[in-house]
């Protein structure tokens, strides 16, 4: 009896990692000091000393039950982006600048080239916002998961100068609230997502002529990261309020972590258009309205506040980002909440 034969494969774990550092090395930013195997990852700060309180923002988050998909439809590449995305962007929320990602890999079975995608994504989220694939870990847990199966999560490392940061102190009655789309349903609501649509390969793969695409492709679609938009904000010299990344419990649960005790956000939902993936999941699953905003991002995967004098430069920032942006609402003062209407 060996651990191979106990259903760990080490030599499978080496190949593993020998496929990931193509992808790896493209992540890579001058400040990492450690090299690819090694027992932890190493990144200098001197490039930040200038900084007169330099603060250290960290997130961690997991993909969740979008990973069902991705094993239906045996497709592991994009799956990745969608972690680093719901790290980076909770980190971008308080105005820091991704550093560094680490990624941690559960499996039933180590199967090195479905690794090796998994990773691609991994380290293409990382390319999007310039933080640096600095570590990770694979483990290979025979019996604790099927040999089809993984989890995925992460954990990622930024800096922000403490006077930049987005705090939401300083939201009042008057501000202007923009929302920037969505690339769909993102990372969150997936087990509600299961419930309404038949999660057969065959349903996966049936087009929809409303969707532009397979059901399947609309909902792997990756989590957009958002920080490129935000850095284009700063650039102008325009002051982000507050920040919102719109996640597990939509819009009545994340907007108000960026609010004070003292106003409220009114959110005008024919403001922009909504996606058709909602509209779908709605209908389908005759899912209440009310539901439908505390569980998705309906179509806003990232909700700011600005003053209404910063507005135009913040659209216009966000737009030569490459990303859309609408003006959904406004701050009214009241007690802390969302007002949908």
């Amino acid at each position: 009896m060996d651990y191979k034969n106990a259903g760990v494969d080490i030599e499978a774990g080496y190949q593993s990692v020998e496929l990931m550092k193509e992808h790896i090395k493209k992540t890579m930013r001058p400040e990492v000091l450690s090299g690819i195997g090694g027992f932890s990852g190493a990144f200098s700060l001197e490039a930040f000393k200038d900084m007169d309180k330099p603060t250290l923002v960290s997130g961690t988050d997991g993909v969740g039950t979008k990973l069902k998909l991705a094993f239906l439809l045996d497709k592991h590449d994009t799956i990745g982006i969608d972690c680093v995305a719901m790290c980076v962007n909770d980190i971008a929320c308080a105005g820091a600048e991704p550093l560094y990602f680490l990624d941690y890999i559960a499996c039933g079975k180590n199967v090195p080239e479905k690794i090796a995608q998994i990773v691609k994504g991994v380290a293409k989220g990382c390319e999007q916002c310039n933080a640096a694939l600095i570590g990770g870990e694979t483990a290979e847990m025979p019996g604790f998961y099927p040999e089809n199966e993984y989890d995925l999560a992460g954990f990622a490392v930024g800096i922000v100068d403490e006077k930049k940061m987005i705090t939401g102190k300083t939201i009042a009655d008057g501000d202007v609230l923009i929302g920037i789309t969505s690339s769909g349903v993102h990372s969150n609501g997936f087990s509600l997502v299961r419930k309404v649509f038949e999660m057969t390969e065959e349903n996966l793969n049936t087009h929809y002529e409303e969707l532009g695409q397979t059901l399947g492709a609309a909902l792997l679609t990756p989590t957009k990261i958002y920080v490129a938009a935000l850095k284009s904000i700063q650039a102008t010299g325009a002051e982000i309020k507050g920040c919102s990344h719109i996640t597990g419990g939509g819009f009545y649960e994340n907007i108000p972590r960026m609010l004070p005790e003292y106003v409220e956000a009114v959110i005008e939902k024919n403001s922009y258009p909504l996606p058709p993936i909602f509209t779908m999941l709605q209908k389908q699953g005759n899912v209440e309205e009310a539901a439908m905003y505390n569980t998705f991002n309906m179509g806003l995967g990232m909700i700011l506040a600005v003053s209404s004098k910063d507005k135009d430069n913040v659209m216009t920032a966000i737009k030569q980002s490459g990303e859309q942006a609408f003006e959904v609402g406004y701050i009214r003062n009241g007690k802390k909440g969302v007002v949908i209407c």
